[in-house]
């Protein structure tokens, strides 16, 4: 049986899945607002190896200790959709060497579109005049979240963050579709071991071919292993650990609901990282920003009223 024949999960359980999302979001979007200390001494890939390192060590006293269960039912399915996700991810960072963060950001959040079209076009799931509403909807809060930076340096490579927004969309669809029947500890755990493998790869290809590396947060595509001091050693811990509770919020809420649903929730996220952003570096978002805020609120409730 291919993992495109594995039976989904169907109940539904749209209001509990948005919690959970929301959970992932205002955890996620704390520890992210610390990546630019991180980005400052390491690179992205040490990056991803340590903190699957951190995971690792943080899971061998977790399993026991709450006796949570990692051997997944189907191996093939968590295997591929590791790797879809931990592609999309990879795509976003690599992007954000060259690209504004708005812009990568704006690419990112197509994959509610993509969740659609894919799912319709493969799954045969309908869509309804509701879900199209509240994606454009979420997605016009997201351009007004991002300001005019989000359409800025149009061109070639700009198709690389709506190509992580594919990937995003398609391991997103993965959850329920293929891995229904999986464990949220489970999923959580093969997406973590596939960016370490991910971050290893690229740790040994800049080691073999080293690069000209930027000072500070410039170079964190770039960068290859260096020595951490403690200070990037703790974030990166307080980053494995709220990503691997965060994350597993999140696959959680994608298993309780259809993909096309919990898709928008995620929209949650932006407003969760300026909160965070406010409270931690006193940055306040504009006029335009809280507008866009309040329209991925009102997607968000438009998915709910649909779900129920």
């Amino acid at each position: 049986m291919s993992v495109l024949d594995q039976a989904p999960v169907r109940r539904d359980q749209t209001a509990a899945a948005a919690a959970a999302i929301a959970g992932y979001a205002l955890i996620i979007g704390f520890t992210d607002n610390y990546v630019r200390v991180i980005a400052a001494e390491i690179g992205l890939w040490q990056f991803h190896a340590t903190r699957t390192a951190f995971v690792v060590a943080i899971l061998l006293v977790a399993v026991p200790l709450f006796g949570l269960r990692l051997r997944p039912v189907s191996p093939g399915a968590v295997l591929a959709r590791s790797a879809v996700h931990a592609t999309a991810m990879v795509i976003y960072f690599g992007a954000l060497g060259f690209l504004p963060v708005a812009q990568v950001a704006a690419g990112l959040f197509t994959a509610p579109l993509f969740v659609l079209l894919i799912g319709w076009a493969v799954y045969g799931q309908p869509i309804s005049p509701l879900q199209i509403v509240a994606v454009a909807t979420g997605f016009a809060g997201i351009v007004l979240v991002l300001g005019p930076a989000a359409g800025a340096g149009l061109g070639p490579a700009s198709v690389l963050p709506v190509l992580a927004g594919f990937f995003y969309a398609l391991g997103n669809l993965a959850t329920r579709q293929w891995c229904g029947r999986e464990s949220a500890e489970t999923l959580t755990t093969g997406f973590f071991l596939m960016l370490g493998v991910f971050g290893l790869i690229g740790l040994a290809l800049l080691s073999l071919f080293p690069q000209p590396v930027p000072p500070g947060g410039a170079g964190f595509i770039l960068r290859g292993p260096v020595w951490p001091s403690g200070t990037v050693l703790f974030w990166v811990f307080v980053q494995a650990l709220g990503s691997l509770v965060g994350v597993g919020l999140m696959v959680k809420g994608y298993q309780m609901t259809e993909a096309s649903r919990a898709s928008v929730f995620e929209y949650i996220v932006l407003p969760a990282a300026a909160l965070w952003g406010w409270l931690i570096w006193s940055e306040v978002p504009g006029p335009a920003a809280l507008a866009g805020m309040g329209l991925i609120f009102a997607a968000g409730l438009m998915i709910a009223a649909r779900g129920r």
